[in-house]
């Protein structure tokens, strides 16, 4: 799963931020303090709490809860922390972001490009950088910051289980350069060894194939319900559908019987790391 399929629509200025925006203001003015006040309280210059405030920037967790503190909102800001973390994906993944979040088994099939939740900084800040038309900086570095945080659930107790199957192609292809892509290798290499993650590479020799139609993403939740994502060139869904779930969990089966075993991917990535 993941939050790379490009949307006209970034919604700074609108929505959740709008309304946190409108609210912190509220509260600083309350307190007396003009935003160069503020911002020298919680470390961030004027200009910076003046976005926060126009919603024109998303304000870290750490931000909220120190001016809640310094304004005396009473735990209003900090209550709006996760809907504002939630405002750092495009409209369209924020709703798999939370189940993502909440997941006690996740399947990734994935084809262009490393998943996600496997990245490493510097290739997924390499990814956020091709996208056409491109995307600003600061819009990239928002990304980067809510891509990183969803790796949280690596750390998550109890531990989900997690697997993945990526095609060859995606490993082979070097995106960032030579350096990046060496980095992003030794990374899966890294997060493999976890107790709770499988990764399976699907072999560009093989003759038959499960996994034509795209694509996609497997969830069960902590209640038992069954949901799939898919996303491409710009259009995504959650399915909650038993038929379709059903679907893509047979599809993602015999995936996972056609790839090499996780002991073979593990080899096929320590020799495409040997070779260059």
């Amino acid at each position: 799963m993941d939050d790379d399929v490009q949307q006209p629509e970034y919604e700074l200025g609108t929505g959740t931020l709008c309304v946190f925006g409108r609210q912190l203001k509220l509260f600083r003015e309350r307190a007396g303090l003009d935003r160069a006040r503020l911002g020298s309280l919680t470390g961030y210059s004027a200009s910076t709490i003046a976005s926060f405030e126009q919603a024109r920037r998303i304000p870290p967790p750490k931000f909220i809860d120190q001016a809640d503190e310094v304004l005396g909102a009473g735990g209003v800001l900090s209550a709006s922390k996760e809907e504002v973390a939630r405002a750092q994906y495009p409209a369209f993944f924020r709703d798999a972001a939370r189940l993502e979040a909440e997941a006690v088994v996740l399947h990734v099939y994935a084809t262009q490009a490393v998943p996600g939740l496997l990245q490493a900084e510097d290739y997924a800040r390499a990814v956020f950088a091709m996208w056409r038309p491109q995307l600003d900086a600061e819009v990239i570095e928002q990304r980067l910051v809510a891509r990183l945080a969803r790796q949280e659930i690596f750390d998550r107790r109890p531990a989900p289980h997690l697997s993945f199957v990526i095609e060859e192609a995606v490993l082979r292809r070097p995106l960032g350069g030579m350096a990046v892509w060496r980095g992003q290798l030794e990374q899966i290499l890294l997060i493999e060894e976890r107790r709770n993650v499988e990764i399976q590479v699907m072999p560009l020799s093989r003759q038959e194939h499960a996994g034509l139609a795209g694509p996609f993403n497997l969830m069960e939740m902590k209640d038992g319900r069954r949901i799939a994502y898919t996303e491409v060139q710009g259009d995504s869904r959650v399915h909650a559908e038993r038929q379709k779930v059903r679907e893509l969990e047979r599809t993602y089966g015999t995936l996972r019987a056609q790839a090499y075993t996780p002991a073979e991917s593990r080899g096929l990535i320590e020799k495409l790391l040997g070779e260059r």
